[in-house]
């Protein structure tokens, strides 16, 4: 198989307009949550959220998306794409504030409301001649559009693929959560004795992967390696996973023997960490069954920029590669009092770490569960 080079990696969300940014804050501990103040969340269980400055979701169908404006800041940051580049789209809502918006207004939506105005935006915008596909599997969408490229390079089905991630802070998504219970009142604390549930978030991303070969050819900066993937679904529950983490166990796995690496060479985990009760408990207890009492450091970002759905995974492959660049792992933000499981592995202080892989992990409704083994880069 060939080689998967990571050679772009550009990221909009709340702690700011790129991955330098992005990256910054996580280092200084910051959070992007703050009072939701697009929608009236006086109905609902948590009035906190981590929206991106100057998004502005439609009110009508007529109105342009709120992800419209993160697509032209997210494409400000790709650099100029081959003519042969696959799309995969990733995006658990796309455009559903149009589709809200029809319906505040009792007007009929388009049936394709959702995804196919946003693929051709995305394909249009690029300059792409593929129409691409969107993948949707949940929160962890992203991760199998990362999982799906790569496979496409390193079996020569594709030379180059962008994956473009986006999901909005929307009051239809923010309501259901609401309903099930899985919001926190406050900030949220991924893997923290006191945790209560999510906080809400949004974000874009835009990763360019590329064969090995041609990406030295073509004398692009590689950022990364996506050396392994894995795809598993645990047929526990609609929303809950399942306690024993099996099929995550069972993405990482697939994720070790892609790469050709045992779980020893781990040196950092980017974990879920949504702050929920169970799917905290759930990869804690995956990771040990993974890699026994020799767990590597851990963090998680949704203390900082939120859950941000389908987007979640392409942002925190970003971090990753940072990650691996810089040797250090951001802190946990909201992981002040780790629950005991979680001691010593995550922390609300960076972290250094010490090798070459790194595993980012994404979960979600339905029993999906997605794993990538990310390798260093080159710079």
């Amino acid at each position: 198989m060939r080689r998967v080079a990571i050679t772009a990696c550009a990221t909009l969300s709340a702690l700011g307009e790129d991955t330098a940014s992005l990256w910054q804050g996580l280092m200084q501990g910051r959070s992007g949550i703050a009072a939701v103040e697009r929608f009236d969340c006086s109905n609902y269980i948590s009035t906190r959220g981590a929206g991106i400055a100057g998004v502005a979701p439609a009110q009508t169908p007529e109105q342009p998306s709120g992800l419209d404006n993160i697509l032209e800041r997210i494409a400000a940051q790709v650099p100029d794409l081959p003519a042969d580049t696959q799309l995969l789209l990733a995006s658990t809502k796309g455009e559903i504030d149009r589709l809200s918006g029809a319906r505040r207004h009792a007007a009929a939506p388009a049936p394709s409301i959702l995804f196919e105005p946003l693929l051709e935006k995305v394909r249009t915008r690029f300059g792409l001649a593929d129409a691409g596909w969107n993948i949707n599997a949940a929160c962890a969408s992203s991760t199998l559009a990362l999982a799906r490229a790569a496979a496409l390079i390193a079996h020569a089905k594709a030379e180059v693929v962008l994956v473009y991630a986006a999901d909005l802070l929307s009051e239809f998504v923010f309501s259901g959560f609401s309903a099930l219970q899985a919001l926190s009142p406050h900030p949220c604390r991924p893997f923290d004795q006191e945790r209560q549930g999510l906080t809400l978030g949004e974000a874009g991303a835009g990763i360019v992967l590329m064969s090995a070969e041609r990406a030295r050819r073509e004398k692009r900066e590689i950022q990364g390696y996506i050396s392994g993937w894995g795809a598993a679904n645990d047929a526990h529950h609609v929303t809950a996973p399942a306690r024993d983490g099996n099929g995550l166990i069972r993405a990482c796995t697939q994720a070790f023997a892609h790469a050709d690496i045992g779980a020893a060479q781990i040196c950092a985990i980017n974990a879920h960490g949504t702050g929920t009760i169970y799917n905290d408990s759930m990869e804690l207890t995956a990771f040990e069954a993974l890699f026994g009492a020799q767990i590597a450091p851990m963090h998680g970002i949704k203390g900082s920029i939120g859950h941000c759905l389908g987007a979640a995974g392409a942002v925190e492959v970003a971090v990753g590669c940072k990650a691996l660049q810089t040797q250090q792992l951001p802190p946990t933000v909201g992981c002040g009092t780790p629950e005991t499981r979680a001691m010593g592995r995550v922390m609300e202080r960076s972290q250094e770490i010490g090798g070459e892989y790194l595993l980012c992990c994404n979960s979600g409704f339905g029993g999906i569960n997605g794993a990538l083994v990310l390798e260093r880069g080159e710079l």
